[in-house]
């Protein structure tokens, strides 16, 4: 286990080495090899949701790609409680309060065949500081970077006791120098993980092969062979027909299509929220949010668009983190709801509710919130588009409400980001447009606050500032479900998204 001390010796012991992998990218499926079980000759075909949007930048979203495929990896990896964990890096130690020296794995090669050293990892490093836009988990933080000996040395502007837990965001992963060209990112051949990206087809798929000389444990199967399925409808035949062995998000409405034994259900910590627009337009008076926020039947979404297969929401933050509700049980907590506004009697207001196609259940929850708000005394105007054509409206406040599928612990395993980024006045994702000095002084006080139980609790002081403003109601979180074919062992079903194949997973011969 990582021991993180305030004064740390200057030279870093190695701590726990983990085999613990990400995942990388995608092609169309091939033809499975002969059967041998672990260790044979037998491919992994999977079936994803969306296409790269970036060329598989890992300063993208499409980071999360690479880390679902284990072939791009961090210095740092979290358990399942989001506690951080030595990957690429084998400890750790904060030397004051913006200093930490962080002690790089030896015998590490990356896909092309040159080693793993403090000066690649720096160069990483620093490509991602340099983006613009630079990775969210970046957003706000000063850093600087540099090496010294078979150490990175990391200086925050300002105090940041998340700093770890930031770096074991898929979008700083580690790539060799050649990753990085005047044209871009390619993760292609220069990943440190179980799997190399071998080929990328564009927005149809890509190829993995197993990486002989992994530090770690040799992948189990031969290869990987992805593709992008946009279409639910699609994605749950290839899992009936044994087209693809992993498939991701299967909508709601296929489940019931599907044997039972090939599906599980995974709670996520994304939570499907509508947004008010606090700023200006109706819903600028409290009141008149109050009366959106009574007027919403949560449960009967969850009935009619999911089908039972989400759960209602009683706050921001749902059942992926299970701490969450503990603490919403306390005095303070339930003192600030209790302060809300009394709604107000609305008779034909008119509200524009967006949302967008991208989530195929989107559209039929804003349906159900059109009738439950105009049954309260709303004029609901809808207006849904797909996401890259609405997102910059959303964000400009050119919606009085919004409806949006929202991860709420981002990249670096903790909800505050998420928090400061949705409803802090410098938010970069200020889709409510609020700006109130309570929820930014909690906000803040959460983000000063060391990993543990007392940032727990700082958190949902946090969520309960923001409720209290009836700038978000949330909904409903969401779980996602993921197919595996009755031969996979081992696939991983994870909340947040960034694991999904590792070296251990393999087809068993058996089936």
């Amino acid at each position: 286990m990582t021991t993180r001390k305030r004064r740390a010796p200057r030279r870093l012991l190695a701590l726990v080495t983990i085999s613990l992998s990400l995942s990388l990218l995608t092609a169309c499926f091939s033809e499975s090899g002969p059967a041998g079980g672990t260790g044979s000759d037998e491919r992994l075909s999977l079936a994803m949701l969306q296409p790269p949007r970036s060329g598989l930048s890992p300063l993208s979203d499409d980071a999360f790609k690479l880390s679902r495929w284990a072939t791009a990896e961090t210095l740092v990896v979290l358990d399942e409680a989001g506690e951080a964990l030595p990957g690429l890096a084998t400890g750790w130690g904060q030397v004051d309060d913006t200093t930490w020296r962080f002690a790089v794995r030896q015998d590490v090669r990356f896909h092309n065949g040159n080693e793993l050293t403090t000066g690649s990892v720096v160069n990483s490093l620093q490509h991602a500081i340099d983006a613009s836009p630079v990775p969210r988990i970046l957003d706000g933080v000063e850093l600087t970077v540099e090496a010294d000996r078979d150490e990175v040395v990391l200086t925050t502007a300002e105090p940041d006791p998340l700093l770890p837990h930031r770096l074991s965001s898929p979008q700083l992963a580690v790539l060799a120098a050649e990753a990085y060209t005047d044209s871009g990112v390619d993760p292609a051949g220069t990943g440190t993980g179980p799997f190399e990206l071998t080929a990328v087809d564009g927005v149809v798929g890509a190829t993995l092969e197993r990486f002989d000389d992994y530090w770690g444990e040799p992948a189990s199967a031969a290869g990987i062979d992805v593709r992008y399925v946009p279409d639910g409808t699609a994605r749950a035949a290839a899992l009936r027909t044994g087209e693809a062995d992993v498939v991701e998000a299967i909508p709601a409405g296929q489940a019931a299509s599907i044997d039972a034994d090939l599906i599980t259900e995974v709670p996520m910590p994304r939570t499907n929220t509508l947004y008010l627009n606090t700023e200006t337009g109706p819903f600028a008076d409290p009141a008149v949010r109050a009366a959106a926020r009574e007027a919403i039947d949560r449960a009967a979404i969850v009935e009619s668009v999911y089908e039972g297969r989400a759960d209602v929401a009683e706050g921001l933050l749902g059942p992926a983190l299970p701490w969450a509700a503990d603490f919403r049980e306390e005095a303070a907590y339930r003192e600030l709801l209790d302060g809300r506004s009394a709604p107000a009697d609305v008779d034909g207001v008119p509200i524009t509710l967006g949302t967008f196609t991208d989530r195929a259940e989107l559209p039929e929850v804003a349906v159900i919130l059109e009738q439950q708000l105009e049954a309260a005394g709303f004029d609901v105007q809808q207006d849904v588009r797909e996401y890259q054509f609405i997102e910059a409206d959303a964000l400009d406040g050119a919606f009085d409400a919004f409806i949006l599928s929202r991860a709420t612990v981002l990249d670096s395993g903790d909800p505050v980001a998420y928090l400061a980024s949705d409803f802090t006045c410098e938010g970069g994702f200020t889709i409510a447009q609020l700006c109130s000095p309570d929820v930014d002084a909690e906000i803040s006080r959460a983000a000063q606050t060391e990993p543990g139980e007392d940032r727990q609790r700082a958190s949902m002081a946090a969520e309960a500032r923001v409720l209290a403003a009836d700038a978000a109601i949330p909904l409903l979180h969401e779980r996602v479900i993921q197919g595996e074919s009755a031969r996979v062992v081992d696939a991983v079903r994870d909340p947040r998204e960034r694991i999904l194949i590792t070296a251990d997973t393999h087809l068993d011969a058996a089936q």
